[in-house]
């Protein structure tokens, strides 16, 4: 017999919490997390969030037993968010994206945060489009290129989910930022000369690309999800035409929507994430498959990690599966191993894992939070994770719970 957890009290192993901040009643948030350093010592966590009124949020986490939320910005319009961002130096890169095509803001807007506590718009990149709902993520990295998921004016799609594409934007010069380079999946667009990709049976997410990872470590190869469409390894070593050079995917026979791909360059492996999408397990299983590339063109799954019996938290509300991971972004405040990876499950919490043995992943820590007051779903829903190179967790939730900062012991 399965013994269901509580719902109303912390559930940890290996985790200690160390504080947890709501974000002044405004706990949603998306998939945007990174650390900038300030010139007077403090450490700001920039948390972007899933969804309007609010735009992105800075929080003090030098002391992580005390976070203070130095600023919190608005979003222009109700349609909008701001799902994905990254800092690189004092240059933050927040990614806009509609509701529905043809609105507008949409697209990636450059700020100057020197001075965090007020923020200083750079330069706006538009994205938008009668076809287009703007910018999905976006990776920024090494201070002169933005790899992003986003929509076009000159792009349509035959289906509404193949909208987003993977697009390239110079930005070494921060005030002028120009795209130098595309790429889509072929039969995406309108006008391909070969037939659009294969429908998934039932529920179909789309075609599209999702994260777009690129690492100092091979800055030739940009690795792009590509939701229903799999993962692709792409040739950027000319950005103004990538080529794919690999290609794996797991769907059918499972429900697709792949998220995350992150390499593990001396160790030849990949981890590479599904995304969760349905309330209740209804597209289960969604996990977290480690690939050997050693042969980048032929992309070979050797395991998953080793997860919770579905009956345990299907039922505990909203979501249940896997989700995005700790991206060891090459930045001097992102943590990075390639033994351990952590990764958020929502009603599951954040859940970390030892592929010292890849074929045989180990669990090594889990930390589920209470369900926060006023949540639509009755439950945590804890949406992303990111790790600072001091080992300090920070994970957050989808909807109100906000921001929970925690101490790894493991």
């Amino acid at each position: 017999m399965t013994v269901m957890p509580r719902t109303d009290i912390p559930v940890a192993r290996n985790f200690k919490l160390l504080s947890h901040h709501e974000l002044d009643g405004f706990g949603g948030i998306g998939e945007g997390m990174s650390i900038s350093l300030t010139k007077d010592g403090r450490r700001i966590l920039w948390l972007a969030h899933e969804s309007a009124p609010k735009n992105f949020t800075g929080v003090d986490v030098t002391d992580p037993k005390n976070p203070k939320m130095v600023v919190q910005t608005a979003l222009p319009q109700p349609y909008m968010r701001s799902n994905s961002l990254e800092v690189c130096g004092d240059i933050l890169a927040v990614a806009y994206q509609c509701k529905e095509k043809g609105q507008t803001p949409a697209g990636m807007e450059l700020f100057d945060i020197s001075v965090p506590e007020t923020p200083r718009s750079i330069a706006f990149f538009d994205a938008s489009g009668p076809t287009s709902r703007g910018v999905h993520q976006l990776w920024f990295c090494d201070g002169e290129y933005v790899h992003m998921a986003a929509g076009a004016a000159d792009f349509e799609s035959h289906y509404k989910g193949d909208d987003q594409f993977y697009r390239i934007i110079d930005v070494r010069n921060p005030s002028k930022p120009e795209e130098v380079g595309r790429w889509w999946m072929p039969g995406t667009r309108v006008g391909d000369s070969v037939p659009p990709p294969e429908r998934l049976p039932g529920k179909h997410a789309g075609c599209r690309a999702h994260n777009t990872n690129v690492y100092p470590d091979r800055p030739d190869r940009a690795y792009v999800c590509y939701v229903d469409g799999g993962m692709f390894i792409l040739d950027i070593s000319d950005k103004a035409n990538p080529k794919p050079v690999g290609h794996w995917a797991n769907s059918p026979p499972y429900h697709g929507f792949m998220h995350t791909a992150m390499p593990l360059f001396d160790r030849g492996l990949m981890i590479v994430t599904d995304e969760s999408t349905s309330d209740a397990a209804a597209d289960w299983p969604k996990l977290i498959w480690v690939l050997d590339i050693r042969d980048e063109s032929r992309p070979v799954p050797i395991s998953t990690l080793p997860l919770p019996p579905v009956e345990a938290f299907a039922n505990r509300g909203g979501r249940y599966g896997s989700h995005n991971i700790h991206e060891n972004t090459p930045h001097p405040t992102s943590w990075k191993s390639d033994k351990i990876v952590l990764g958020t499950f929502y009603s599951a919490g954040v859940r970390a894992f030892d592929i010292s043995n890849p074929y045989q992943p180990q669990e090594v820590g889990y930390y589920i939070p209470e369900t926060p007051a006023g949540s639509p779903k009755g439950a945590i829903q804890l949406n992303d994770v990111f790790v600072d190179e001091r080992g300090i967790v920070y994970t957050v939730d989808r909807f109100v719970g906000g921001l929970y900062v925690l101490e790894m012991d493991f």
